[in-house]
């Protein structure tokens, strides 16, 4: 695997590999890798050649009273992981790379990045959106892979590729969750023993939700209600929003139909996790998908 710091040179491997008109996978992540991020990158390397997976810990991303610097950092972990699932580069850049000195520019994607986490965490999605887009300007990838568990953020970087016609086709794989439910998140490290089974009150209330619906429940308030009510059992548990939208359109519905997710946040002490579920209607049948 080779290591690679800076743009002029990740540029160049990835214009090699398009003048062989190689397969090319990108994996954006922030380090601190888990489960999730493998699977991803074992789905990358199913279906592209060559893998590459960005480590950036994206400053632009996170409010001023967020958990930039705490955010973990453990590259020499994530590097040796890499290494052993057959990573064929790592574009490892630094803030300054990223964002030379007069950078000015940011992107927003309107309508979708307000809501949701936008509202709780405002600028957040401009500076996810800033920085994918300049790394899949940068790899050009054919493919590039991210998780259900970031849904919204998966919905909105899906919109800015194809409004900007990046040709980079975004491909959206299942949480992947810990056996008690936990959705897997770099963040989980932060929970002690105590909260981190506080924290599966956030996957118990989407089951809730889930049996209600494969019991024949459609209105979204009662939904609602039933996944507040076990939230609201867990004292370190705050509830930030939960909300059943459209998948297309992340906006509230006033019944299940088509696509829709059950998006929720929480703070478990004083870490804030995310979690969702993913409702798909065929005909009279509801599957609900943790």
């Amino acid at each position: 695997m080779e290591i690679i710091r800076t743009i002029s040179w990740m540029s160049q491997v990835a214009r090699e590999s398009r003048v062989k008109a190689r397969i090319v996978g990108l994996v954006p992540t922030m380090g601190a890798l888990h489960q999730g991020h493998f699977s991803l990158i074992r789905a990358a390397k199913s279906e592209c050649a060559p893998v590459v997976v960005s480590i950036f810990v994206n400053p632009k991303q996170f409010g001023p009273s967020e958990d930039f610097q705490k955010y973990p950092r453990v590259f020499d972990a994530d590097r040796a992981a890499l290494e052993n699932l057959g990573v064929d580069y790592l574009f490892a850049p630094t803030p300054g790379e990223m964002y030379p000195r007069g950078f000015q520019t940011t992107v927003a994607v309107e309508g979708l990045s307000e809501k949701l986490e936008g509202r709780s965490r405002p600028g957040h999605f401009q500076g996810v959106t800033t920085v994918v887009l300049k790394l899949l300007e940068i790899v050009q990838p054919n493919l590039a892979y991210f998780g259900r568990k970031d849904a919204q953020q998966a919905r909105i970087i899906r919109q800015m590729a194809l409004d900007l016609n990046l040709g980079t086709h975004i491909v959206v794989r299942p949480i992947l969750r810990e056996p008690d439910g936990l959705a897997l998140s770099s963040r989980n490290v932060y929970l002690n023993a105590d909260e981190r089974r506080a924290a599966t009150a956030l996957s118990r209330s989407l089951n809730a939700a889930r049996m209600e619906i494969m019991a024949g429940e459609r209105n979204p308030a009662h939904l609602l209600a039933v996944l507040r009510r076990v939230i609201d059992a867990e004292p370190a548990v705050v509830l930030d929003y939960a909300e059943i939208v459209d998948a297309e359109t992340l906006e509230p519905v006033v019944s299940l139909r088509g696509e829709c997710l059950i998006l929720l946040a929480a703070k478990v002490g004083k870490t804030r996790l995310i979690d969702n579920a993913l409702i798909e209607q065929d005909n009279q049948t509801f599957r609900v998908t943790l």
